[in-house]
C-alpha cells in the first residue's frame, strides 16, 4: 500500500485524495463517484473537455454572424435595387424593351462577325443607336485609367444618357451596363455570393449615385466571401478599381442615327447590280433621246 497524491476539480472545490491507506482502486472509484455527481463540470464530460465545449460555440457564433452578415447585406441590396426616379424608369423601360427586340430579332454585327450581343461593341452601338431614335441623348462611353501601386491598368466601355429636363437639377448622368450581373460573378464563390449576385439586373440602368451605393454593397460582399474562402481578393475586384470603370477619364462618342441593322443576311438592302456593257441609255436617260435618222 503506497500514498498516491490525487487532487481532483469538481465544481470550483479541490478534493485531496491523499491518505495513508488509501490504495490505487480506492483512489480511482472515488475519483468516478465525483465525476459523475459533478456531471458535465467534470474533465470526462459528455464532449470530453471543457476546450471542445468552447470551440463548439465559437463555430455556432461564426455561422450565426456570418448568417446575420448576408441577410443584412441582401436587405440593403434590394432596398438600393428599388429605389429609382421617373427619369431612371422611363430610359430603363425603353433600354429593356430595345434589347428584347434586339435579341429576338438577333440582328447581325455591323461588323458582320457575329450575331448582336456577340460582339459587344456592334451590340452597344446598336443599342445606343436604338435610344437616340427614341429621343434619348445616348452616347457610347470608353473609360481608361493607368495603374497604379494599387490598381493596375484597364479599360471599359458602356452607355452614358445625359438629361436635361430639368433646370433646376441641372445635367443627369444615367449609365447603362448591359453586362452588369456578369461583371461581379466569381469563379468559387460561396453560395451566399451566388444567391447575392442573381439579386442584380443583367442590364443596369441608374444615376451614377445609384451605380455607386450598388458598388461599395458589391466590392464588401466581394471581400467577406474571400476571406470566408481564404482566397485571395484580386486587384480588379476591389472598390477602387471598380468604381473606375465607369468613372475613370471617359471618352463619350455620340453615335449617328441610322436605320437598325438588318435582321438577317438575307434581308440586307440589295445594291443595284449594272454592266456598262448593257446599260440602257434611252430607257435611263431620257435626256440623251435622239431622233432616228435613216441612213442611205
Amino acid at each position: 500500500m503506497v500514498r498516491i497524491p490525487v487532487t481532483v476539480r469538481t465544481s470550483g472545490e479541490n478534493v485531496d485524495f491523499t491518505c495513508a491507506t488509501a490504495s490505487f482502486s480506492d483512489v480511482f472509484f472515488r475519483y468516478l463517484e465525483v465525476g459523475e455527481t459533478s456531471s458535465g463540470n467534470s474533465c470526462n464530460s459528455d464532449h470530453g473537455n471543457g476546450h471542445f465545449d468552447d470551440e463548439e460555440d465559437e463555430n455556432s457564433f461564426d455561422v450565426k454572424e456570418r448568417k446575420e452578415f448576408w441577410k443584412s447585406q441582401d436587405e440593403i441590396l434590394k432596398a438600393t435595387l428599388r429605389r429609382t426616379s421617373s427619369i431612371e424608369s422611363r430610359i430603363r423601360r425603353e433600354t429593356v424593351e430595345i434589347v428584347r427586340k434586339t435579341n429576338i430579332e438577333s440582328t447581325i454585327c455591323e461588323c458582320g462577325t457575329s450575331a448582336a450581343g456577340g460582339c459587344r461593341s456592334c451590340w452597344q452601338r446598336e443599342i445606343c443607336n436604338r435610344l437616340r431614335i427614341a429621343g434619348f441623348n445616348c452616347a457610347m462611353c470608353k473609360s481608361k485609367w493607368r495603374s497604379s501601386s494599387d490598381v493596375p491598368s484597364g479599360e471599359h466601355s458602356y452607355l452614358e444618357v445625359l438629361e436635361n429636363s430639368s433646370s433646376r437639377r441641372g445635367e443627369i448622368r444615367v449609365v447603362i451596363e448591359l453586362n452588369f450581373r456578369s461583371e461581379f460573378e466569381m469563379a468559387r464563390a460561396s453560395e451566399e455570393y451566388n444567391k447575392f449576385i442573381r439579386r442584380l439586373p443583367e442590364v443596369f440602368v441608374g444615376k451614377s449615385e445609384r451605380l455607386w451605393s450598388l458598388i461599395k454593397i458589391l466590392c464588401a460582399a466581394a471581400k467577406r466571401c474571400t476571406t470566408e474562402k481564404k482566397m485571395h481578393l484580386a486587384p480588379w475586384r476591389k472598390q477602387k478599381y471598380v468604381q473606375l470603370k465607369w468613372q475613370g477619364r471617359r471618352e463619350r462618342a455620340a453615335v449617328a442615327v441610322a436605320p437598325p441593322l438588318p435582321v438577317n443576311l438575307s434581308e440586307r438592302p440589295v445594291k443595284s447590280k449594272a454592266s456598262m456593257l448593257t446599260f440602257d441609255l434611252r430607257e435611263n436617260l431620257p435626256g440623251l433621246h435622239r431622233k432616228a435618222v435613216e441612213v442611205v
